[in-house]
């Protein structure tokens, strides 16, 4: 009998050794449940912050019913996704099914090194069509391309309509501003378009932008049947997905007439 005593003590060490392991989480990312970038803690990290310019190079695109939307005026316009935080906002992919992933969020350390928390966001293996280059790995609903009433002091008041795009890439497209830790040479490419990876990394730079023309795809918002003066909103991060350091300049605002024509508005 005294001999199973020191295999009973094996036992139990293994067991206690599993039980501890099973109840840490994965080192790959830390789950919060409050915005990190801000607090007491905030000043340690490099946080990003996302804003949006407003619409541009807007037209209409008539009996656009090939987009299975019922055709009629497809008012188009052009974004700009403007990275203008501490640090880049980076998202890091790692495959859970097929053609999707969850996103993970790094922040960078000032000082160095950098911390990964996971986010509610996901990518999504999207084609955008063989004429705008095929499918890419892209983000889920980082920006929203809305029109709204107005009120009487000519402020957005009501969506009436949204529009039907929702992946969008973020990159190192053009850099837009000369600010601090604003590198001068690209660090995120454009999107991976390789179905079989497990992981990607998606971003934007300090000083850098995003930018899709009104040409790109469902880059519109049906607007027929509205007429008089409205708000062409866009909205960054809609959903509150990601971590900021200012989550109160997501928005932009761009007064309209429609029918839309090109020239001076006036409203």
């Amino acid at each position: 009998m005294g001999s199973l005593g020191p295999v009973r003590s094996r036992l139990s060490l293994l067991l206690a050794s599993l039980c501890l392991a099973a109840a840490t989480p994965p080192a790959t990312a830390t789950a919060v449940v409050e915005n990190p970038c801000e607090g007491p803690d905030a000043g340690r990290l490099l946080c990003p912050d996302l804003e949006v310019g407003p619409a541009e190079d807007l037209y209409v695109e008539r009996g656009g019913g090939g987009y299975g939307y019922g055709g009629g005026a497809l008012l188009h316009a052009g974004n700009d996704i403007r990275s203008r935080g501490r640090g880049p906002m980076e998202l890091r992919g790692q495959r859970y099914k097929r053609n999707w992933m969850k996103a993970n969020q790094a922040i960078y350390r000032v000082g160095g090194g950098v911390e990964v928390f996971s986010t509610e966001a996901k990518l999504h293996f999207y084609s955008v069509g063989y004429e705008y280059g095929g499918s890419y790995w892209k983000v889920h609903d980082p920006l929203s391309m809305e029109v709204w009433s107005l009120d009487e002091s000519r402020r957005a008041l009501q969506r009436v309509r949204k529009g039907p795009k929702v992946f969008y890439c973020f990159r190192d497209l053009e850099r837009t501003r000369a600010m601090r830790r604003s590198p001068a040479n690209r660090v995120y490419p454009a999107c991976s378009q390789d179905p079989s990876r497990k992981r990607v990394r998606l971003g934007t730079s300090v000083g850098w932008s995003d930018i899709y023309p009104s040409t790109y795809d469902r880059q519109w918002v049906n607007v027929s049947g509205l007429r008089g003066c409205f708000a062409f909103v866009m909205q960054v991060d809609p959903y509150n997905l990601l971590f900021e350091e200012d989550e109160g300049n997501n928005r932009s605002t761009r007064i309209i007439r429609l029918p839309y024509r090109d020239g001076p508005q006036n409203c």
